[in-house]
């Protein structure tokens, strides 16, 4: 047995692994997102300071600054912030010594405001500078004013930032997962039921599994008690099977064993003689009956028609006549062989079939009476399957028998045979999804072995062995024999 991941974990996986593959994602968004909000929410910052540093120092003469103004100094977006003035003659106006240079100089048309990133005192720092055009101590020009503060403090905020949504992402997704872990173990406790209620079954109780389950499985519980059926069938056909054969071969072995004991408290040769060739007789007759028991068991355990390459049954027939013949002549009758000149090819063990030929060949010279004198053969395909006939011009059997005729060690009326011979024709047929049908040949009886044949194949596979190699073909749905 192959293991595997659990069922339960399997959905767990199958339905965590792209929520995992979605938290990602929204991460990835969270923190686009944040870098973009916390860059625009720090720019208007400076721009709003360095607006304040500009109204200010228009006021104060470039003195001073108001209280507003350092507050946003002091803390502006959670950091403290630097800035710059120059009149339009370079002359330092207020603010820090020096500014961050602007790596790349706007041209001279540009805004009258700009951002950009800068190294100031080995330290990275964003910045904005922008140019208004007033008047200071009779200077009159445009100032400029340059904003900036270190990039660690927006690095902090949006750290900060993901720090929180990251906190509420995994807490979802371990939720999410928990409830989905114990979502899946109450979802699959019908199956954990079901798992019980299999291994409960024995030999000794193979009935039908009717607790309640999901509609996704009903399917295969169906096929399950389907399955438990036909193993509780074949088990008990084979204890049929056995204590049948067991009560047949009981009487021949017996007469055996007397016949034997007999032979050997003979008085003399010419009794020995006799009792011995009673004796042989005896021993045929159980040695016949046991090898009808076994082609039976055999022929009830052989794969569907799937498993066998194509066979010509015309081919077969020429195989077996001299064989028939030489029984027919024997039994003081005549044999004619009629077949298709066509290919007739059937899915069927070669070695049964040909055993169930024999058994209607022996069915009809044991049992066809004294006006038996002509046994006809006929082979031909009608409507994609192959119809085998085996007639006799004897006594038949009453249509009301027929079903008993089929039964095994079932017989019409009292004869030498082992009462196999038509059960095991008839298992023949139906395991090669075919038939076996009696019915009246007036006079006489016919019995017809029907087989479908195995459509698209060449006829030149080799004959009545495994091919597992061929496609299975579909099969049709035997039919029992009609009892009129």
């Amino acid at each position: 047995m192959i293991n595997s991941v659990s069922l339960r974990t399997r959905l767990t996986a199958i339905i965590l692994v792209p929520l995992l593959v979605i938290v990602g994602c929204l991460s990835a968004w969270a923190l686009r997102d944040a870098q973009l909000q916390a860059a625009d929410q720090f720019d208007r910052s400076l721009l709003i300071t360095a607006l304040g540093i500009s109204r200010d120092t228009a006021f104060s003469g470039g003195n001073a600054v108001s209280e507003e103004t350092r507050d946003l100094l002091q803390n502006t977006s959670g950091g403290p912030v630097f800035y710059h003035v120059y009149a339009p003659d370079g002359v330092f106006v207020t603010g820090y010594a020096r500014p961050p240079p602007n790596p790349n100089p706007p041209p001279e048309n540009a805004d009258t405001y700009n951002f950009y990133y800068a190294n100031y005192r080995e330290t990275e720092v964003r910045a904005v500078r922008f140019t208004d055009t007033m008047t200071i101590d009779r200077i009159s020009g445009p100032f400029t004013f340059t904003v900036w503060q270190h990039t660690s403090v927006r690095d902090g905020f949006v750290t900060n930032l993901l720090r929180r949504t990251g906190v509420v992402l995994v807490t979802v997704f371990v939720s999410v997962a928990l409830i989905i872990w114990f979502g899946v173990r109450l979802g699959l406790a019908p199956l954990v039921d079901l798992e019980d209620a299999i291994q409960r079954r024995s030999v000794d109780d193979l009935g039908d599994i009717r607790r309640p389950i999901p509609r996704e499985v009903q399917g295969i519980v169906s096929r399950l008690n389907s399955l438990f059926r036909e193993l509780a069938n074949a088990l008990r056909s084979r204890e049929e099977m056995i204590s049948n054969a067991a009560h047949q071969l009981r009487n021949p072995i017996a007469g055996v064993v007397a016949l034997a004991e007999a032979v050997r408290s003979a008085r003399t040769l010419e009794d020995s003689s006799k009792r011995s060739e009673d004796l042989l007789v005896a021993a045929r007759h159980a040695s016949s009956l046991t090898n009808d028991l076994l082609t039976l068991e055999r022929a009830q355990s052989v794969r569907g028609p799937q498993c066998y390459a194509p066979l010509d049954l015309g081919k077969v027939l020429n195989k077996v006549g001299d064989k028939i013949r030489s029984r027919v002549k024997a039994a003081g009758a005549t044999v004619r062989i009629r077949k298709t000149p066509a290919p007739c090819l059937v899915r069927v063990d070669q070695t049964l079939f040909e055993e169930a030929i024999h058994n209607l060949v022996g069915n009809a010279c044991a049992h066809a009476g004294p006006d038996f004198s002509r046994l006809t053969i006929t082979l031909n395909t009608e409507g994609g399957r192959a119809i085998l006939t085996v007639s006799d011009n004897g006594k038949g059997i009453e249509e009301s028998d027929y079903l008993a005729a089929l039964e095994r060690f079932s017989q019409v009326e009292p004869s030498a045979g082992s009462g196999l011979g038509l059960p095991i024709a008839k298992v023949v047929a139906e395991r090669a999804d075919g038939r076996l049908i009696l019915s009246p040949a007036r006079p006489g009886l016919k019995v017809t072995l029907e087989f479908p044949l195995a459509d698209g194949v060449v006829s030149g596979t080799e004959e009545g062995t495994l091919d597992p190699g061929l496609r299975p073909q579909k099969a049709v749905k035997p039919r029992l024999a009609s009892a009129g």
